[in-house]
């Protein structure tokens, strides 16, 4: 359980890091954000799930997990839920490779202390 708790600490300076310096991952970020608001409230209100339940989906879409107990019903939620992927899909992607990007380049250089 500790370990969980260290791996969140080091994902949230992470995320602080990137919002601090780079604007690309802020974009990204932002992004994120706003389709994971919108497809809420679509869903929310053209699914008449919870808002609980239409983020829970949202996110499992965005992330390609897609367990299944949640589907579109209407052909309008249907076709939002097609554009909903291919747009997050990408972002996410983007947002994940990034913060991986981060990650690598803040890590302390053991070499770099050694030759100065």
């Amino acid at each position: 359980m500790a370990s969980f708790f260290w791996y969140t600490y080091k994902l949230i300076k992470i995320i602080l890091n990137g919002i601090r310096h780079d604007q690309e991952f802020r974009f990204l970020l932002i992004f994120i954000a706003l389709l994971l608001t919108c497809s809420t409230l679509f869903y929310t209100k053209y699914e008449g799930w919870s808002i609980v339940d239409s983020l829970y989906f949202s996110v499992m879409t965005m992330s390609t997990v897609g367990y299944g107990d949640f589907v579109p019903s209407t052909a309008s939620s249907k076709i939002f839920t097609i554009v909903f992927t291919f747009l997050s899909i990408g972002v996410f992607v983007a947002f994940t490779a990034k913060v991986v990007k981060i990650a690598f380049e803040t890590k302390p250089q053991k070499n770099a202390k050694k030759k100065t």
